[in-house]
């Protein structure tokens, strides 16, 4: 039992480890979504002003001192009724303009409810320590009335992450981090918070359980013990009365005194079955306690209570680790999905917005200018610009893999890899061109994996040839990977080449791979089922 207990505090470690993790994941993308927000609007204020406000028109007075400084402001101090204000100032030769942001988008981005449970939550605090967002729990109270001058906060603001277990402004124990929003002027951290309650609970019912089957188990050895104890002194006072009887001169009762003796025995027998059950017993615990979970235990009959309650939490801790590692897939499936959603929309900000700039920007150059010498230059310098975002887009996120999906999208890449090098990589598509079952999320994931693997061989493999097989079956699909470069050992170089980064994305496709490092012969064998 101290065993299990001792698992039951490393299970508890785990979890704070795997909840701060996962809030710091949150935290970190609702952080760079802010950022990002308020410097896209930045930048458009600075671009046009259709979006400008004169300083007369905001609704409160602010120092000039503040006037003065061009940037992104936090004004809620000077709001007349406190309300949270972010708001942008530029001087021009018009005078200060000022626009205040919509409240409602910064909103938005800390009340997504993914991965939080239900009581999380993520909010800003200015440099006062005072709330700059509404809280969940307080909806209708002001947020600059509520303080959190916490230990997370003053180390935010101090440029340093914070991970820890602490009370909250309602006074409630939370799992919480915090960081500081990386934008000049703009004095506010983040805090993403989870409360202890909601997260530990199964625990407790774990530590619950244990600890009934550990009364459970002291109360079976009590009655064990008095069981025995009957045993053994009954025929110990048989043995004196038989005894008393002879010292009497009455042999008669010879055959009472080897009965007893019998007793004796048959008792001492029982103590080494016993003994070899506990022994068993034991092990099983042991064997636990390593999380060696794939050992089992034979009962010694319907009422063996002890192997059954061994079993029983046996088959909790196989449950508590499928749980974890379930979770552990599904946080990873969600970072990678959220890379991959930002990688699409910067490809499609890219392909959207820089690239019609640009082709404005030629055919300007092209009617504007008159200089040839200096036109051909300065289309040169567009072109080479509009290639590279073109590259930058593609890399970032291809087109093609939304529209004609991965089986074309991985011809495309392989035939530009083509180009500059002399690498030979031979591409086999047997995909279905008609009525695939390959997910989008499947098809970025492999796309992903060929990147990595043929990225690595040109790299470091020394490789001359490359072979590449996407098959598509009824019930799964296939990657078989070939380069005869000078191979790897997989027990050392685990963590580097990307090996870990091809082995999450497979196991958050619930897919298996195959190895094989051997110098003139590396293959990769990749397998994904067919999502329902």
């Amino acid at each position: 039992m101290v065993l299990a207990f001792s698992s039951y505090k490393e299970f508890s470690n785990v979890l704070n480890d795997r909840i701060l993790q996962q809030l710091n994941s949150i935290k970190t993308l609702k952080k760079n979504q802010i950022e990002h927000l308020i410097q896209s609007e930045w930048q458009k204020f600075e671009s046009s002003e259709l979006y400008n406000q004169n300083s007369d028109s905001i609704p409160f007075i602010l120092p000039d001192s503040i006037k003065k400084i061009n940037g992104i402001h936090d004004f809620t101090r000077y709001h007349p009724n406190k309300k949270t204000t972010i708001g942008f100032i530029l001087n021009t030769k018009k005078g200060a303009l000022i626009k205040i942001l919509e409240y409602n988008k910064i909103k938005n981005i800390l009340f997504e409810r993914t991965g939080m449970g239900s009581s999380g939550e993520s909010y800003l605090v200015g440099s006062d320590y005072r709330l700059r967002s509404e809280s969940r729990f307080y909806p209708n109270t002001i947020p600059y009335t509520l303080s959190v001058k916490a230990e997370n906060a003053i180390k935010a603001f101090k440029g340093k992450d914070v991970f820890n277990i602490r009370k909250d402004y309602r006074g409630i124990e939370v799992y919480g981090v915090s960081s500081r929003i990386e934008i000049k002027n703009l004095k506010m951290a983040i805090l993403s918070e989870i409360d202890v309650d909601e997260v530990t609970l199964p625990l407790k019912n774990l530590k619950e359980r244990l600890a009934g089957l550990t009364f459970g188990i002291f109360l079976l050895a009590v009655m064990l013990s008095l069981f025995l104890t009957r045993i053994i002194t009954n025929p110990i006072k048989n043995m004196q009365k038989s005894l008393k009887i002879m010292a009497e001169g009455d042999y008669n009762q010879t055959n009472d005194f080897i009965k007893n003796s019998t007793e004796i025995k048959e008792m001492f027998d029982a103590l080494a079955n016993l003994k070899a059950s506990l022994q068993g017993a034991i092990k099983f615990s042991d064997d636990i306690g390593k999380m060696n979970l794939t050992t089992d235990y034979q009962l010694k009959s319907t009422n063996d209570l002890l192997g059954k309650s061994l079993l029983a939490m046996r088959d909790k801790l196989i449950e508590f680790r499928n749980n974890e590692e379930n979770t552990r897939i599904l946080s990873q499936r969600m970072l990678v999905n959220g890379m991959e959603n930002e990688r699409r929309r910067l490809s499609r900000e890219l392909h959207d917005s820089v690239g019609p700039y640009l082709t404005s920007l030629k055919h300007y150059i092209e009617n504007k200018v008159e200089n040839e010498k200096i036109k051909k230059e300065m289309k040169k310098i567009v072109d080479d610009t509009i290639a590279e975002i073109r590259l930058m887009s593609n890399a970032l996120m291809p087109a093609a893999i939304d529209d004609f999906g991965i089986g074309v999208t991985l011809t495309n890449f392989i035939e530009n890899i083509k180009k500059s090098t002399t690498v030979t990589i031979v591409y086999e598509d047997l995909t279905k061109q008609e009525n695939s079952n390959i997910t989008n999320h499947q098809a970025i994931n492999l796309f992903r994996i060929s990147q990595e693997l043929i990225n690595n061989s040109l790299k470091h493999s020394n490789a001359k040839n490359i072979r590449i097989t996407l098959s598509e079956f009824d019930e799964f699909m296939s990657l078989f990977y070939f380069d005869d470069g000078i191979g790897f050992d997989v027990t050392t170089i685990k963590l580097g080449l990307g090996i870990s980064n091809i082995k999450e994305r497979v196991a958050i496709c619930n897919g298996k791979v195959t190895i094989n490092a051997a110098a003139g012969n590396t293959t990769f064998e990749i397998e994904l089922p067919i999502e329902s």
